[in-house]
């Protein structure tokens, strides 16, 4: 058996992995941490059911898209508190667009 992933799906993968800059681009540094995971969960919703319909598959899955959703969200916290957060790209993707100046960690 040989399976593969579609490029729809490695696509999704590369957007889960960047969503929480997007984030951070649209929201202040006083902005709610709860605020922000909402956002971060609407986001990852949109791309995974963006993803499964553009999936060149046999026919749309709406549970194959509520998966993609969970696995962009688990993928965006995940890079968020291990990749973005300790190299301060939050931090500075806060303050590109007049969210403040970033906090010293």
């Amino acid at each position: 058996m040989n399976e593969s992933l579609d490029k729809a799906y490695w696509i999704g993968l590369l957007i889960s992995v960047v969503l929480p800059v997007l984030v951070g681009l649209v929201t202040k540094q006083v902005t709610h941490a709860g605020f922000k995971a909402v956002l971060l969960l609407a986001l990852s919703t949109l791309n995974g059911f963006l993803v499964e319909y553009a999936n060149p598959g046999p026919g749309y899955d709406f549970g194959t898209a509520v998966i993609l959703t969970l696995v962009a969200f688990a993928v965006g916290a995940l890079s968020h508190f291990g990749l973005w957060k300790p190299t301060g790209v939050s931090g500075k993707a806060q303050a590109a667009l007049g969210g403040g100046t970033p906090r010293s960690v």
